[in-house]
């Protein structure tokens, strides 16, 4: 990607992590204020959602995560985790992005280096991220559906003209 471009958002990246983020509660609000700007401010929302799968694979630990939306590139949940297990990754967790008026948005997967389950507090984690997910998903969409309307708002209608008859 072109340096120039990406260098304006180079101040939504969360800063260095702690020593321990498990343990350090202000981390967690850190990377999470960080998020919530970068949204209000429109950022790109890749970059976004990016950060939020940083965040919540350094809380969780030994995790790789992906968001994939419903507008972006079609790929497969199943192709995704058939190259996890080559990697020598498992289904951590995978979870649709819902929002309550359009529907599905998109999906979160993690995977991790061990067979196991989320446990309670790694599941809140996980449900904040859905939650800041459909937060900078929705806040696009809702963007382009105002600029697209503004555009056929704007498209001269073409009508008949009607001719007087010349005499």
């Amino acid at each position: 990607m072109d340096e120039s471009h990406s260098r304006p958002y180079k101040k939504w990246q969360i800063p260095g992590l702690p020593s321990r983020p498990e343990t350090d509660s202000r981390y967690l609000l850190n990377a999470e204020e960080k998020i919530l700007q970068a949204i209000s401010a429109r950022a790109p929302v890749p970059e976004t959602l990016n950060e939020i799968c940083s965040a919540l694979d350094c809380q969780i630990g030994n995790t790789v995560s992906l968001i994939s939306t419903s507008t972006g590139r079609d790929t497969s949940a199943a192709g995704t985790a058939r190259t996890a297990a080559r990697l020598g990754m498992y289904v951590f967790s995978s979870t649709k992005i819902i929002d309550g008026l359009a529907g599905e948005l998109g999906s979160l997967e993690t995977y991790s280096c061990d067979s196991r389950a989320p446990s309670t507090s790694e599941f809140q984690l996980i449900e904040r991220a859905l939650l800041l997910a459909a937060l900078a998903i929705t806040r696009e969409k809702k963007a382009v559906d105002r600029a697209t309307s503004r555009i056929s708002e704007n498209r001269p209608v073409q009508r008949r003209v009607l001719e007087w008859p010349v005499s």
